[in-house]
């Protein structure tokens, strides 16, 4: 059985991974390489692309680090609700945050026109702008999960010796963050340098090297050039990836969490700073639903239901059913196919597992505009190019290793005896998954479906090369509308999708609590 199972995998990964990536490699040629590396576009690409990257990247983390202390070492009042406010932009398309910034302080934007602002957000400014906004949520939550697990012991024998609280900040949280601080640089560097969203929309004449692999890829049908910039963009997460195993978490002790850090005090310096960050995000939010019910955004602001019925006849509830099918497939695929390889590695022993855990880890080193051009010149003359299915198939890969990480790490907590005891008494393993280890990992499940969901749903990296012809996801009418300037419509795409993924997160919320009782 577990032969079959290998070889069920091995074929996945040859033909989800390393056939799509192997055709982008083919395509390479010195001539061609040389080519790209030379023309003038491309050294101006990639400065543009490292530097607001960079400076994106720098500022994702100040804030998030920022975010996740007030949320964790006071007592600022509505923890849950600002934790919502700050979670938000995960849940809409990174080319959704720079719509917003252009709806906003664009040439013809609500703030421009309101404060007769003299703002020039296109170019650098907005690509660093819209890529805060997009990366922000990520730095939030991931110091916020290691903030938690902090232990209190050191910082109240600080207090007690009269250690003053930034020196406990440096000297006792730094070097606890230090591992999280490097892992996450690497990360949402990448996450930024690959998207392409943002600086499509936004970025006016600074090109960055998404966008010119956008470029050659599909509006120049130049697969060619587009192999050698794919696998550029490959470099920044395989050194993220790299940095993470050479910078290995510390060994979890027993006695860790056993001081609350909770703070006994909000000053008012938290309440200000996290108010004023929940407004920054909800501002491009709202903006959605005014332009989207305004008559003529901004000039005339009555309200009309018009851009919403032509949005729809142009095709966005089509498009919305093909998402939402997408996205179901993607999370009840995806979910299925990352409990069994988590299972697998974490009971099996020997060279297989670590085959499986490597292969699953794997697909975190591929940008999604990287996948897509492979699915693209891999599957081209294939029955299944041009469906749902690929597109579901392309979203599987592109998103596996995280909820695959997720479910291997809940594993690892329960006890490997239970299957050793189920074989004594004769009970078969899958009586022992379905009865037994199921149940204990429901909640994570939840999390692993909505995170396939919610990517499904959002994401215009690695579907965008493969539709049309597939039928198109609703995600992309953002850019289809922005170009034919018709931004209401644009417009109400983003609360459309932000309102699918809230629906989606509401009802597992809800599912979990019945699940608590």
């Amino acid at each position: 059985m577990s032969k079959i199972f290998l070889a069920s995998v091995a074929v996945i990964f040859v033909a989800g991974v390393f056939a799509p990536l192997g055709t982008l490699f083919m395509r390479i040629t010195p001539d061609g390489f040389a080519q790209v590396v030379n023309s003038p576009q491309f050294s101006a690409a990639l400065w543009n692309s490292v530097s607001t990257a960079f400076v994106a990247t720098v500022i994702s983390m100040s804030l998030g680090l920022a975010a996740a202390w007030c949320l964790e070492r006071t007592n600022l009042r509505g923890k849950n609700f600002f934790a919502v406010i700050f979670g938000a932009p995960m849940l809409i398309p990174s080319i959704s945050h720079s719509f917003g910034l252009v709806a906003l302080f664009g040439g013809n934007g609500w703030l421009t026109n309101i404060l007769s602002l003299d703002v020039n957000i296109y170019g650098t400014v907005g690509i660093v702008a819209g890529s805060v906004m997009y990366a922000f949520p990520v730095a939030f939550f991931i110091f916020l999960s290691v903030l938690r697990c902090e232990d209190g012991s050191p910082y109240l024998a600080a207090e007690v010796l009269g250690v003053p609280k930034f020196r406990r900040f440096v000297d006792l949280t730094l070097p606890y963050l230090k591992r999280t601080i490097v892992s996450t640089f690497f990360a949402i560097f990448s996450m930024i340098v690959t998207d392409y969203g943002v600086p499509l929309m936004i970025g006016g004449k600074t090109l960055t090297l998404s966008v010119l692999l956008y470029n050659k890829a599909v509006a120049m049908a130049d697969y060619s050039s587009g192999s050698v910039l794919a696998v550029m963009l490959i470099v920044p997460a395989l050194i993220a990836f790299v940095a993470d195993i050479l910078n290995p978490p510390p060994k979890q002790n027993d006695f860790a969490k056993n001081v609350s850090l909770v703070g006994r005090s909000s000053s008012r310096v938290v309440e200000i700073f996290c108010v004023t960050l929940g407004l920054l995000i909800v501002a491009p939010l709202v903006t959605f639903c005014v332009m989207t019910f305004a008559t003529k955004y901004p000039v005339d602001m009555n309200w009309t239901l018009y851009h919403v019925v032509r949005t729809i006849h142009r095709g966005a509830l089509d498009n919305w059913l093909n998402s939402l099918l997408i996205a179901i497939s993607s999370a009840v695929v995806g979910t299925i196919f990352s409990f069994a390889l988590a299972y697998f590695s974490t009971r099996v022993t020997g060279l297989a597992a670590k085959v499986i855990h490597l292969l699953s880890i794997l697909p975190m080193t591929i940008p999604g505009i990287a996948l897509g051009l492979g699915y693209l010149i891999f599957f081209h003359d294939m029955p299944i190019y041009g469906t749902l299915g690929i597109l579901a198939a392309v979203n599987v890969m592109h998103f596996f290793s995280s909820p695959y990480l997720m479910m291997r790490n809940t594993l690892e907590k329960i006890s490997a005896n239970v299957e050793a005891v189920g074989k004594v008494l004769g009970v078969p393993r899958r009586f022992i998954i379905r009865d037994v280890i199921l149940p204990k990992v429901r909640f994570t499940l939840c999390e692993m479906f909505a995170y396939f969901f919610v990517n499904a749903m959002m994401t215009i990296s690695a579907v965008s090369y493969l539709a049309p012809p597939a039928p198109k996801p609703l995600a992309l009418m953002i850019t289809q509308f922005e170009a034919q300037r018709l931004m209401e419509s644009a417009a109400a795409v983003s609360i459309a999708i932000l309102l699918t993924n809230l629906t989606l997160k509401v009802l597992l919320t809800r599912l979990e609590k019945r699940f608590g009782q």
